[in-house]
């Protein structure tokens, strides 16, 4: 006599199935949105560090770099108007940082919105847009 043998049958297995199947159709369009919102997010944390840099380099020469001086003047010692008098010799970042999307991010001072704008063109790279294509600015955050 043969013992019975215990398993799952077939109609089991393919209600399991079909459930997962119902339960990823629902999730994973939502999993999936997150990568954008964390690109925006980054955006924003690396806005917030390029500026601490920014008031750091004011503090030790009095102004921020200038629009032609650029974000390169964290990095390496800028020439040029204003003068970097008291720049540190170990610099203000390791490097500039690109956005998310592979873009330098912007700068300009006297800025339009604060003492300095510093932003990200967003997802398009265009100046303007809305949702994901929308700037990052500092005046945002």
């Amino acid at each position: 006599m043969r013992k019975s043998q215990a398993g799952f049958t077939l109609i089991e297995i393919m209600v399991v199935v079909v459930i997962l199947g119902i339960l990823a159709a629902l999730v994973v369009p939502q999993v999936m949105s997150r990568p954008d919102q964390a690109k925006v997010t980054a955006a924003q944390n690396d806005i917030r560090a390029i500026g601490a840099a920014l008031d750091m380099y004011k503090l030790d020469n009095h102004n921020y770099p200038s629009t032609q001086q650029g974000l390169e003047a964290l990095v390496s010692k800028p020439s040029g108007n204003p003068p970097a008098k008291n720049w540190n010799k170990d610099g203000y970042l390791k490097r500039l940082p690109i956005d998310p999307w592979g873009n330098p991010y912007q700068y300009l001072a006297p800025g339009t919105k604060s003492a300095f704008d510093l932003y990200s063109l967003g997802a398009d790279g265009k100046q303007g847009g809305s949702d994901l294509n929308a700037d990052i600015g500092n005046w945002d955050l």
